[in-house]
């Protein structure tokens, strides 16, 4: 078992925060912890019960809350399963197996046996695309579609930005609210984001994200992808060559809707009308 908090007490302040933010959860939803073989899984399940399936991924440091901002456009026709990754902060087991394992993807399998789902439709963000990805192609037969937003493994990973932010982690919650700003550029200063962002700043007070490389995915990879493709990437994105990620899963799938904001960064706005319509139009 990983620690991935700084302290006992930092974990139980994040927690507690969290829970607070999903009460503000803006559609009726289920919350339900799922078994797996690497332990319960947290889950907030909204949306029409004859809707089309969807996991939803988040990405590093994220959990189930991120999706507030647009869970109601997603979950008026689509039936949302909103997951807390294992080793990210929420309220799921804090294993954190090696990225480039199957443990991942056999904890996919898990959760949809849980919901009873013999096959869905995937939207993951950032590393929740990662993990999205990776499923996609160990298990082609249980993905219906992929809707990709900013997802990593796919253009280069920026380095620069991670001295930046390392040196700004020295001056505290001025410098997490920098790098935050940093990561941030371009999106909508809504009030749900806002809130977010604000509980983004307070986990990462005491959260500690992991810090292994994110095994990348070539084109011959992607190449092998057999379902419907969605991707939305941000030109600039501090954290990933997002320009050469879309250029790259262009070139793999020629048929795939790809799509680069010229002017957004990591945290992408405008995306989830276009992925509500295109998930819907996928049966599983």
């Amino acid at each position: 078992m990983t620690a991935i908090y700084r302290s006992a007490a930092g974990a139980a302040a994040v927690r507690e925060r969290y829970d607070t933010l999903l009460d503000r959860w803006p559609v009726p939803s289920t919350r339900r912890t799922l078994e797996t073989r690497l332990g319960g899984t947290f889950a907030v399940v909204s949306g029409p019960v004859d809707a089309p399936p969807v996991v939803a991924l988040q990405g590093s440091g994220g959990t189930a809350a991120h999706w507030l901002p647009d869970i109601a456009t997603l979950a008026g026709r689509l039936r949302v399963s909103a997951v807390d990754a294992p080793g990210e902060p929420g309220r799921t087991v804090e294993a954190r197996p090696p990225l480039g394992s199957p443990a991942y993807a056999e904890w996919l399998d898990d959760v949809l046996d849980a919901l009873e789902l013999p096959r869905a439709a995937f939207l993951g963000t950032s590393l929740g695309g990662w993990w999205a990805l990776d499923y996609a192609l160990r298990r082609p037969e249980r993905v219906a579609a992929l809707a990709l937003v900013n997802p990593s493994g796919i253009g280069r990973r920026r380095t620069a930005p991670l001295v930046k932010f390392a040196v700004y982690s020295l001056f505290g919650g001025w410098g997490r609210r920098r790098s935050l700003a940093m990561v941030a550029h371009g999106s909508p200063a809504d009030p749900g984001r806002r809130a977010v962002g604000e509980f983004t700043l307070a986990t990462f007070e005491h959260f500690k994200p992991r810090l292994e490389a994110i095994p990348g995915f070539p084109v011959e990879r992607l190449h092998e992808l057999v379902m419907p493709v969605q991707a939305h990437f941000g030109a600039r994105d501090v954290l990933l060559d997002q320009r050469d990620a879309a250029a790259k899963l262009r070139a793999a799938l020629p048929d795939a809707d790809v799509r680069l904001a010229g002017d957004a960064g990591h945290f992408l706005p405008g995306w989830a009308e276009d992925v509500t319509a295109f998930l819907n139009g996928v049966r599983a």
